[in-house]
């Protein structure tokens, strides 16, 4: 794990699209679903691949351990939910990051309206569920950020039994701070989320946001409503997006540097399958 101080770039064309009238009308458009529908269907077209080597230049994404299909990636989008070598789940511990992220650890207390990266929205917004929220009142919330170069699968945090799932629909915005500072991105985006029963840690939920250019979260069932800490939950398509863990009241011993994450406004790095408990 790192400690950083890391302000994302906010580009031109979202400062236009945020803080100009203009723009913001453009923007009513571009967050409807079929818009990402669209997006999506061009960058799984062949003609799409030509735009890898621009990217990955762009971003610094190496290709290391990565699973190259026979005669290279067949469009943008099989490259950006390329599959890779995955490295070890750290053992007999309770909790792991289920991505490359940058992490953020936030408290959650009654009635409270939490502001993330700009963004104002409560648990029951989020959750669109009254009781559940109130039962992970004083809490913690471990919200992972994924940026286009981080690697966009993602696993199960936790072993355990799935209780419940649910999808909730809403329009795709830009997670990145120029965007959530006009607009609850967090309570506004599509959106799912798993409810799962452990041993150790109680009940926690594990959810995946989708972000503005994302239509598609696209999560593989269950099986036997198990959760295996480690396995392969699912995966992102184009764009920058968010996985947050959400946990109970004393039921998990959090590593020092997890829980100072996002103090003083910096983040954590953290990797695939590396503990988060002590």
């Amino acid at each position: 794990m790192k400690q950083i101080n890391r302000k994302p770039s906010e580009s031109i064309a979202l400062r236009f699209l945020y803080h100009t009238v203009a723009g913001r009308t453009i923007l009513k458009i571009l967050v409807c679903p079929f818009v990402s529908k669209i997006a999506g269907a061009v960058l799984d077209s062949k003609a799409s691949a030509a735009l890898i080597p621009w990217f990955r230049k762009k971003n610094g994404i190496s290709m290391e351990g990565v699973i190259v299909p026979k005669g290279g990636f067949p469009s943008f989008n099989a490259f950006f939910c390329r599959k890779r070598r995955m490295g070890c789940v750290e053992e007999n511990k309770a909790l792991s990051s289920p991505c490359d992220a940058y992490l953020t650890c936030i408290p959650i207390h009654k009635n409270q309206i939490f502001d993330i990266k700009h963004t104002r929205f409560s648990l029951q917004d989020l959750l669109q569920d009254k009781e559940l929220a109130r039962e992970f009142t004083d809490g913690i919330a471990l919200i992972f950020r994924l940026t286009p170069s981080h690697y966009h699968r993602y696993a199960y945090a936790a072993d355990g039994r799935v209780l419940s799932w649910r999808r909730v629909r809403g329009v795709l915005h830009s997670v990145r701070p120029v965007c959530t500072r006009k607009v609850p991105v967090y309570a506004q985006n599509a959106r799912e989320y798993q409810v799962i029963e452990t041993k150790e840690l109680g009940k926690i939920v594990q959810m995946e946001i989708g972000a503005m250019m994302i239509g598609h979260i696209s999560n593989e069932k269950p099986v036997d409503r198990k959760s295996v800490r480690g396995r392969e939950k699912g995966k992102f398509e184009f764009g920058g997006s968010t996985i947050m863990l959400l946990l109970q009241k004393d039921c998990v011993s959090l590593r020092k540097e997890v829980m100072e994450a996002g103090r003083d406004g910096g983040e954590l790095a953290v990797s695939y399958g590396e503990s988060l408990t002590e």
